[in-house]
């Protein structure tokens, strides 16, 4: 992949993050990263995700803190959108 489709794809990455919780900072689109990969994986191929899961349970715990993070910053967002 070239540099000019890797920065547009950046790009988009953190439009979803802006629009998902209303911020662009690098380590809120890093966790949307991380997030939206391994909601695709378990989505895709939730054997994988259990066996994984089983292998690295603090893994999976710091996965779960990050999903919870997620979704209170999205409902914060929502909320403060309403207004």
């Amino acid at each position: 992949m070239d540099e000019t489709s890797r920065e547009q794809i950046e790009g988009l990455i953190e439009a979803f993050a802006e629009r998902l919780t209303g911020r662009t900072d690098p380590e809120t689109v890093e966790k949307i990263k991380l997030w939206a990969i391994y909601s695709h994986i378990h989505k895709t191929m939730p054997p994988l995700t259990a066996h994984w899961t089983q292998e690295h349970p603090q893994a999976k715990a710091d996965m779960r803190r990050l999903f919870e993070e997620i979704k209170q910053w999205n409902e914060s967002f929502r909320e403060q959108n309403k207004k």
